[in-house]
């Protein structure tokens, strides 16, 4: 591929031009949820970047300057989602919380993420179908997704040396307790709305579905 770059961006006039040289992070942004929408409802390899170049404000040019190439394209777009969820989950301040509070508190939280969410549940199958090969090749991804890890160990250590939590859990065990429960009720809401016509996005079911959440984990955990 040749050298990219920014003096001379492609595009229609110089509207992109100066788009790119007045707010060069907002074009930026501009890109990645373009890409987003186009990665959410084609997949990686269903996406072309002409289609994408062809609702931003820049070119397809810029868009090689910005991330190389569609992997890389998309690449960005799943490292800036992960990002997205753990600075909410950091933002919750668990650390001030009882250890029961807590944990139901993120357990609530990430039900109602992902439920309101659901181009990130997309976006992780789509790169489970390419059998995680993306976020193998991003240490961001690596380096932020350690944070919900250490945010559970700190709540069940303080717990169970309070007697509140059970002895011989694992972190990850608990996240993944908690993802897959809120993870499903989104990846699988078509297929369960046509086998047994019910709608787990109905506001009474996810409800009902989002406190049952909380009581499966506490259960889990209760000492």
């Amino acid at each position: 591929m040749e050298e990219m770059t920014p003096a001379k961006p492609r595009g229609a006039g110089g509207r992109k031009a100066a788009s790119w040289t007045q707010d060069p992070e907002g074009v930026r942004r501009n890109i990645l949820a373009v890409a987003r929408a186009e990665f959410v409802e084609n997949g990686l390899s269903g996406a072309r970047v002409d289609e994408i170049a062809a609702k931003t404000s820049t070119s397809k040019r810029m868009i090689y300057y910005y991330f190389g190439d569609k992997e890389g394209l998309y690449r960005a777009v799943l490292e800036e989602m992960y990002a997205r969820i753990r600075n909410f989950e950091r933002s919750l301040d668990l650390a001030v919380l009882p250890p029961r509070e807590a944990i139901a508190t993120l357990a609530g939280f990430t039900f109602d993420y992902h439920a309101d969410n659901p181009d990130f549940v997309r976006l992780v199958m789509v790169e489970n179908i390419h059998h995680a090969r993306h976020l193998e090749n991003s240490a961001k991804i690596g380096e932020l997704n350690l944070s919900v890890i250490d945010m559970i160990r700190e709540i069940y250590e303080r717990g169970r040396r309070e007697g509140a939590f059970r002895e011989g859990l694992d972190p990850i065990d608990i996240h993944l307790t908690i993802s897959a429960l809120s993870f499903y009720n989104v990846s699988n809401r078509a297929s369960i709305r046509q086998v047994f016509g019910h709608d787990m996005g109905a506001p009474g079911a996810r409800e009902r579905r989002r406190a049952s959440t909380i009581d499966t984990v506490l259960r889990m955990l209760a000492s």
